[in-house]
């Protein structure tokens, strides 16, 4: 029978990838609970997505953060083999959220979340982003993260989730989103 459990964080430590061992409440560990956590919510997100190119494009940001996970969680030898998120990869959101800002319109003021439950999830996404971004600058600020397009790359993922939000709004609802204060006219 295969075990799902080693019994070696048992005293409150856990391994990075490579010989360093850290305390559970590390700032690293912190940082890749929240960057694991967005990948469930993205997968909450994924399982309610109709259209087959959205539920790719979840697959893909998924996929990514566990190479950026890889690189956060990798030990001071093992660094440059797993950085992987790279000049490429921030481009490559920022011309997807340059694609949805043609469909969208950019709105006046704070959203309220929640038009739709697919929208809602992501932008749930997009504040866990926020989270892990914040995580992300305290471990560089400390050089415990040398690649700066990791903490770059955050921050346009969580701007793509907002550009995804309004667009999903657009498109299951037809209409504007729900503004946090409404409009004097």
């Amino acid at each position: 029978m295969k075990k799902f459990y080693t019994g070696t964080g048992d005293k409150g430590s856990t391994g990075l990838l490579g010989e360093q061992r850290v305390d559970k409440f590390d700032l690293r560990m912190e940082t890749l609970g929240t960057l694991d956590e967005l990948s469930a919510v993205l997968g909450i997100a994924r399982s309610m997505l109709t259209d087959p190119q959205d539920r790719q494009k979840i697959i893909l940001y998924q996929r990514e953060l566990y190479q950026l996970m890889a690189e956060v969680a990798a030990s001071p030898e093992n660094r440059e083999k797993f950085a992987k998120i790279n000049e490429q990869s921030v481009n490559s959101l920022e011309a997807e959220i340059d694609r949805i800002s043609m469909r969208v319109d950019t709105p006046a003021g704070f959203i309220l979340p929640g038009e739709t439950p697919t929208s809602a999830y992501i932008a749930l996404a997009r504040t866990i982003t926020r989270r892990a971004e914040r995580r992300v600058a305290e471990l560089t600020s400390r050089g415990d993260l040398t690649n700066a397009y990791v903490l770059i790359y955050l921050n346009r993922l969580s701007s793509l989730f907002f550009a995804m939000e309004l667009d999903l709004i657009q498109r299951e609802t037809s209409h504007k989103p729900t503004m946090a204060r409404e409009s004097s006219t």
